[in-house]
């Protein structure tokens, strides 16, 4: 008996408090109720958001999602709907609705339960900022006073713009404008009726009207709200008649940033944070990036691509995990909701439990619950694991942890997270500031940006700046190399070291410049003898490397020393500008929200003078040679898939493949790309630079270069040709000295 009024308690107690509280008020209850400062200052917490150059949101930092947006720039529209489901005679009452609450108490009375709500505008925000939504008299008497409290001390439009913005949409959206972008990507301005009317019915339950949760009650919301915006004469019958027929498509994705720009954003937010610590997360600042936002998805899904293909290459390897899988019920349901959430969620790649398995058919459970039947094609990668000879630790069978991916429009497949690590990183090469950056395959797999904190071998991609070392001692692309055998065994420092070429094959006498093309190994070890190693670490040091990080022997001339992606791309920028050292930076401004600059990185210009470190002449020789290198040597493909003739680069592949770059440049980008494990492994026998990191390069530059034209490379002052390659002109009358015989003359010192 006691249970059963409770709800006829709780109805009565609305209407005793809407009826009593203005016979009170004078008695001083208004007076003993909470302060309301927090409305009247009222003061958002409005997130860190951090933006590409052209203005996509690429992070988002903070608890809540929330703009904030003056009462002038809510739409007139979007303000209807919200009155006309909320509180359509706000502008009247003063802080309670009396017709609404009288009508409300009644009904709830006679249902003997809470049938309607008769709570205001000002009612809700009273509550929103400074009460629970329990359902006692002392609670509601509160609440009204609140309210009468708040309509005392701010006018009508100062009220609803808070509650605009205040108010929780679901999806950790807070007010109109952030649940705007979270469920339709648009500004409120953008917005239609329809959408509108949608975002309209949530702050009555948030969850159970959520469009991406529960997309049928959502509708029914909406068109409850779009019924009474009619009624009211808020909008007109072809409106309402549109509104009903238009179909709303919803994000699905929660609303988050795009891009694929986690590395980017996590340096912005750590610049942010060392300058405005934990106020960055709460003073609505922004930070605008210099990164491309076309460019940044081309790169994000450009290592992806490479980073599955190679995956693919080598096969499945079987669950991440597996459970003990209880028949049926509660017990299963938990258990497989308990495994699922100690994966890490990546995007693309949703983990699932295997139900039951078979080489025709696999059932699983994913994260949402509903079960997904796999078949056919879907079953590929993972066939070997179905067979019933597959190894214990590969096999599929119930209660194994796996991952699945759409496989076209409708169905799924098995597939597995890549292990493989990745970087990559592309400048303008006039300025260094950084267009696209990806630190790794998958931020939440490896948080380790690689671009800038990965210290890698260098591998072939090193020996442009061996041959730029060799320009400056006197020799030139049609200097004679001879590709034989390199005896070493009298030299006590390399007793147990030979250099070869990467085909075991000899060529007898090359030029430099076929050398270069064609990443010979010996040649280019005999030239840096030639030149001397201490001179060649000395040259690196123009070129942003650091020389204590590359060895003092003749190691260095096949990339044994260590770098990183951003370091490779700040030196090929100086071949690609002409001789002009730029420090790579993603560039940052971070403004308050009414828009004041806080902090600005350099604006970086064209390069001056006083920024050359190489002889023009010299990068112009290089970067020709890198050219042929890209036509037809090791990254041929690059030419002949972009049909450019303007591209320049080079492959790298360390010993035993542990590390996989290209970087190279075209038009006025540096791109650089690496693939390696963070265990330093093999990537295995057939893989090299040109098979995992130049289709990363291409399918960046196809995005990057598609709108500009080609550019030819004019030869400064002081070249001239002489057997037809360029030369100083100054060593025009004299042919280019061997190689062999100035190692020769080194050797006999």
């Amino acid at each position: 008996m006691f249970h059963a009024s409770l709800p006829r308690l709780a109805a009565r107690a609305t209407l005793l408090a809407t009826l009593l509280l203005p016979a009170a008020a004078p008695a001083g209850i208004l007076d003993e109720v909470p302060d309301i400062g927090a409305v009247t200052d009222y003061r958002p917490k409005i997130p860190l958001r951090v933006y590409s150059a052209d203005k996509v949101l690429i992070g988002e930092f903070g608890a809540e999602r929330r703009d904030f947006v003056p009462i002038a720039k809510i739409p007139p529209l979007m303000k209807a709907a919200v009155l006309s489901i909320e509180d359509a005679r706000f502008y009247e009452h003063g802080g309670i609705d009396w017709i609404r609450a009288l009508g409300a108490a009644k009904a709830n009375i006679a249902a003997m339960g809470h049938a309607q709500g008769g709570s205001t505008i000002t009612m809700q925000v009273a509550r929103n900022f400074f009460l629970s939504r329990d359902k006692t008299l002392p609670r509601k008497l509160t609440e009204v006073a609140l309210a009468y409290k708040i309509e005392q001390a701010l006018s009508k439009d100062q009220i609803l713009e808070v509650y605009m913005n205040q108010i929780y949409l679901g999806q950790r959206s807070y007010g109109f404008s952030s649940a705007a972008r979270t469920y339709f990507g648009k500004p409120l301005e953008s917005l239609s009726v329809a959408e509108m009317a949608m975002l309209a019915g949530l702050p009555q339950n948030p969850s159970r009207h959520n469009p991406v949760a529960n997309p049928e009650r959502a509708q029914q919301r909406q068109r409850a709200v779009l019924k009474r915006m009619f009624e009211l004469g808020k909008i007109s019958e072809p409106q309402y008649r549109k509104a009903l027929a238009e179909p709303l498509r919803v994000r699905r994705d929660g609303g988050g940033p795009g891009a694929g720009a986690e590395y980017v954003a996590e340096l912005a937010r750590q610049a942010a944070y060392a300058r405005f610590g934990q106020a960055a997360y709460e003073h609505g600042y922004t930070v605008t990036t210099s990164i491309h936002a076309a460019e940044q998805t081309a790169a994000y899904e450009a290592v992806r691509r490479s980073a599955i293909a190679y995956d693919r290459r080598n096969g499945y390897r079987g669950p991440e995990a597996r459970i003990a899988l209880p028949k049926a019920g509660e017990a299963r349901t938990e258990a497989i909701q308990e495994a699922l959430q100690k994966q890490p969620a990546v995007s693309g790649f949703a983990p699932a439990v295997v139900l039951s398995a078979s080489p025709k058919r696999v059932r699983v459970a994913p994260r949402d619950g509903d079960t997904v039947e796999i078949s056919g094609a879907g079953l590929a990668f993972a066939a070997p694991a179905l067979t019933p000879a597959a190894r214990a630790g590969v096999k599929l069978a119930p209660g194994a942890v796996v991952r699945i991916a759409r496989n076209g429009k409708d169905g799924w497949a098995i597939t597995q997270l890549p292990q493989v690590a990745a970087a990559f990183v592309a400048l303008d090469a006039q300025t260094g500031s950084v267009r696209a950056l990806v630190g790794g395959v998958d931020f939440q797999l490896q948080k380790l940006n690689h671009v800038t904190q990965a210290w890698r071998q260098p591998g072939s991609s090193i020996k442009p700046f061996v041959y730029s070392a060799a320009l400056e001692r006197g020799f030139f692309p049609g200097t004679t190399i001879l590709d034989e055998p390199l005896d070493l065994s009298g030299e006590k420092a390399y007793a147990n070291w030979s250099p070869r070429n990467d085909d075991n094959l000899f060529e007898g006498p090359v030029t430099m410049r076929h050398a270069l093309t064609h990443s010979r190994n010996v040649p280019t070890v005999r030239m840096l003898r030639a030149v001397e190693v201490e001179h060649a670490r000395e040259h690196l040091g123009r070129f942003g490397f650091d020389p204590a990080r590359h060895p003092s022997n003749l190691t260095l001339a096949l990339g044994t020393g260590a770098v990183t992606p951003l370091q490779m791309a700040g030196a090929y920028a100086v071949l690609a500008n002409g001789g002009y050292r730029v420090e790579p930076q993603l560039g940052m401004t971070i403004q308050d929200r009414d828009g004041k600059v806080l902090f600005e990185s350099g604006k970086p210009g064209a390069p001056q003078e006083n920024a050359r470190v190489l002889d023009a002449r010299n990068a112009f020789i290089v970067d020709s040679m890198l050219r042929d290198a890209a036509r037809a040597g090791t990254a041929a493909q690059a030419s002949r898939l972009l049909n450019r003739g303007d591209l320049a680069g080079k492959t790298g592949t360390t010993s035993n493949a542990i590390d996989a770059w290209f970087a190279g440049y075209g038009g006025n980008v540096v791109a650089v790309a690496w693939m390696g494990y963070d265990d330093p492994r093999s990537l295995g026998g057939r893989e090299y630079g040109s098979t995992m990191a130049l289709p990363v390069w291409v399918d960046y530059m196809r995005v990057a270069l598609a709108k500009t034209p080609q550019r030819e490379r004019p030869a400064p002052e002081g070249l001239v040709r002489s057997s037809g390659d360029w030369v100083y002109a100054e060593f025009a009358e004299q042919p280019p000295p061997s190689s062999e015989a100035a190692a020769a003359a080194i050797m006999a010192q």
